[in-house]
């Protein structure tokens, strides 16, 4: 057995125990009386299952031509091909064994007559940081986390299901959410392994939202939750070719996430389109008393799908997050033309970049992964209460948790103390007046725009044990450091001879509250472009780690 599957060892069992429940309960029945089976192929000849996007499948559900049943058993056989063998993504680490019948459920609801939002009868997986009660762990990757049994749902959570979708399963993810090693792999998690790009198995993931994303692309489902502190929503999002929204801080809760920083953490939604993205925004959205950054808003967001959503619009193009990547730029000039040709003004901009704050922003993330660490840990029956028990436990486990990477960022954050407070306010006021104010804000003043766009990230890179991520650059830190809206598009796609095309994103970002203006930007060069195009998986993996 090799090391990654040796480390993912646990969530192979578990995930092979939740498949073989699901895929069992629509097999009580011998194949010629079964009705699951006899509905899902009669299905199969009228509805095209394979990457469709939310609003065929809403649509095929309200019409009847599909069932939910049917949908769930669609993703589990195809998370059955391509999640441990085939592609080999590893991009799930668990799986609902309820989900198909919660999926029957729903579906006589919908016969009586009963719909209980738009996203009725449909599945979502969540990164596996995000809390449920329904006998799922919640790991952040990591084997000191196997047995955290959240004994309540995140707020997020309980809102999907109010809205009639169906919890999958839990995504792999860049272990404690990317935030332990300064030389980690995107993607890699003890409890999972190593999650991979569905455009190139031999290429990352990016960020930590990172089998939310493969996930999404590989069609293992309609829907998945990721969160971002700065780029694990908008980088995975736009390397896997998928549509992925950080929203404004405060806009999601973040009750029951396993946090880094409270002045940057948040979850956002990623699918195929934008209207799919911004539907389940939308059902995640709602005031929390509980959360300090929440806030209420009565915007119906799905109203701002609007294909003319570019008409008149101003738009910075920001220069000075471009330039590390010579194809990327290619095909970022290129969808400049489409943005005019809709409607839109550009105005090229430069505005404070990572450079400059980023030592600023790095010392908040520290100072504050320290304590709100401690404040998740005190809500758990975990043995662990604080920053220093879970070095130390690391340690114990360094077989497990540490073969690649050290703890680096873990040590540092623990080192942080009550005399480094007033350099971390320093730290916080500074990297939020830097990227919001005199950034994003400053540039949407001065040049009366309404918001601004950068190529999102460049090309997926070649996973590197070794070495760990090759990240050259992106748009993500302004919006993420001010707390601020940032939607990623796929722009279209890298390709070489010889060589996978890589899709790649186009950003869309403005100030706080401007998820209206982004989604009818992004809608309407989404609906004028439609460049995605779905990975091919019919590959026999032999890259295993």
């Amino acid at each position: 057995m090799n090391s990654i599957m040796a480390l993912s060892k646990l969530s192979k069992t578990t995930l092979s125990l939740s498949l073989a429940l699901a895929l069992t309960a629509c097999q009580t029945l011998p194949t010629e009386t079964n009705p699951a089976t006899v509905s899902s192929q009669q299905s199969e000849a009228t509805f095209q299952f394979a990457h469709a996007d939310y609003l065929t499948i809403q649509d095929a559900l309200a019409q009847g031509e599909l069932s939910s049943a049917e949908l769930i058993t669609h993703y589990l056989r195809q998370i059955e091909a391509n999640n441990q063998q085939g592609a080999q993504l590893r991009a799930v680490i668990s799986l609902n064994p309820d989900a198909l019948n919660q999926a029957k459920m729903l579906d006589n609801e919908r016969e009586q007559g009963n719909v209980r939002g738009p996203l009725h009868g449909i599945p979502v997986l969540l990164k596996d940081n995000i809390d449920t009660a329904d006998g799922l762990a919640n790991t952040a990757g990591s084997v000191l986390f196997a047995e955290n049994y959240p004994e309540d749902d995140a707020t997020l959570v309980t809102n999907l299901r109010k809205q009639g979708a169906i919890i999958l399963g839990k995504a792999n993810l860049s272990e404690w959410a990317n935030f332990r090693s300064t030389r980690s792999s995107s993607g890699w998690s003890g409890v999972g392994g190593l999650a991979r790009n569905p455009y190139d198995p031999t290429r990352s993931t990016c960020g930590s939202s990172a089998g939310s994303g493969a996930a999404v692309a590989a069609d293992f489902t309609t829907f998945a939750v990721g969160t971002e502190t700065d780029g694990s929503l908008v980088c995975p999002g736009a390397v896997n070719g998928i549509v992925s929204i950080k929203p404004t801080l405060g806009l999601i809760s973040r009750d029951g996430i396993i946090p880094i920083s409270h002045s940057q953490d948040t979850a956002g939604p990623m699918a195929r389109t934008v209207a799919g993205a911004v539907t389940l925004m939308q059902a995640m959205a709602s005031y929390d008393g509980s959360d300090s950054a929440s806030f209420r808003s009565d915007t119906v967001l799905t109203d701002y799908l609007n294909e003319d959503g570019l008409k008149g619009k101003r738009i910075g193009v920001v220069r000075n997050l471009m330039g590390y990547n010579e194809l990327l730029d290619q095909q970022f000039e290129q969808q400049l033309d489409v943005l005019k040709a809709q409607g839109a003004t550009l105005v090229d901009v430069e505005m404070p970049t990572y450079g400059e704050y980023g030592d600023a922003e790095f010392t908040v993330l520290l100072y504050e992964f320290k304590h709100d660490m401690a404040a998740y840990l005190a809500t758990t029956n975990l043995p662990y209460r604080s920053m220093s028990d879970l070095i130390e436990a690391n340690n114990r486990m360094a077989d497990k948790e540490l073969p690649y990477f050290g703890q680096e960022l873990f040590i540092m954050a623990n080192n942080m103390t009550a005399a480094d407070e007033s350099r971390y306010l320093d730290a916080l006021e500074k990297s939020k007046r830097l990227a919001g104010p005199e950034g994003i804000d400053k540039m949407l003043t001065e040049h009366d725009l309404d918001l601004l766009v950068a190529p999102t990230t460049g090309p997926s890179w070649k996973i590197d044990l070794v070495n760990g991520d090759h990240y050259a650059g992106s748009a993500s830190s302004p919006a993420a450091v001010a707390g601020y809206p940032h939607i990623t598009v796929p722009m279209g796609y890298i390709e070489l001879p010889k060589q996978p095309k890589l899709p790649v994103g186009i950003s869309f970002f403005s100030t706080a509250n401007a998820e209206p203006v982004l989604i009818e930007a992004a809608y309407s060069y989404e609906q004028a472009t439609q460049h995605r195009q779905p990975p091919q998986l019919n590959i026999t993996a032999s890259h295993a780690n």
